[in-house]
């Protein structure tokens, strides 16, 4: 957990943001853990990313996390829908990654019913949909991913096999902003959302095979 915690601490947001593809996210609920594999981010570049809530060094009352050290967590809400992010920079400078699909591992039964039935990759293919599947509440908000109830395991992390960048998804009007390629995904992943059936490694499903 030290390493991660450094790359958190040195690394920029897109270096971040493509680091956590294949890392555990796990949450200790009252019903069991909750966890799966982080495959799809959206890194928010700060005070000049005109698609960030913090742009223009924007700072209310909600935006307090961001604005807090690597690793915070960073929970808002869009469309009624709660949207997990992490905070990626040192204290003061608020740039995130946002966490928009994982691949489901354990307590899947219970996602299920969090998310009222759905199944297969309907089930966290989307920002909202994970956070829902997983449990996460507004009590996490400012909390670390590091060591609260909600926190990624480096020990299980898996390795993509190939990461690739694509524009973020709903950033229209934001000039660059609309188009920089700061989403990245595990390419194959049959979570990602918006990729074409073809596109699915059906075997794999994008990961590097593990050696012993």
């Amino acid at each position: 957990m030290n390493e991660t915690i450094q790359f958190f601490n040195t690394k920029s947001t897109e270096e971040i943001a493509q680091f956590l593809l294949g890392m555990y996210l796990e949450h200790e609920t009252e019903f069991g853990i909750l966890a799966g594999y982080i495959v799809d981010t959206e890194a928010y570049l700060g005070p000049e990313d005109e698609a960030a809530h913090s742009f223009g060094l924007r700072d209310t009352p909600r935006l307090k996390a961001m604005y807090e050290k690597p690793g915070t967590i960073y929970l808002y809400t869009m469309h009624t829908h709660l949207i997990l992010n992490m905070v990626t920079q040192e204290k003061g400078k608020p740039q995130g990654v946002m966490i928009r699909a994982i691949e489901p591992v354990e307590g899947i039964e219970k996602m299920e019913i969090n998310r009222n039935g759905r199944k297969g990759i309907e089930l966290s293919n989307g920002p909202g949909k994970l956070v829902a599947a997983l449990g996460i509440d507004r009590a996490l908000y400012g909390e670390s991913i590091f060591d609260s109830a909600l926190r990624i395991v480096p020990e299980k992390r898996k390795t993509p096999k190939n990461i690739i960048s694509l524009p973020r998804i709903g950033i229209p009007n934001k000039g660059i902003w609309t188009d920089l390629p700061l989403r990245y995904v595990v390419a194959g992943n049959p979570y990602i959302s918006k990729q074409r059936r073809s596109d699915v490694d059906q075997k794999a499903l994008g990961w590097k095979e593990e050696t012993k």
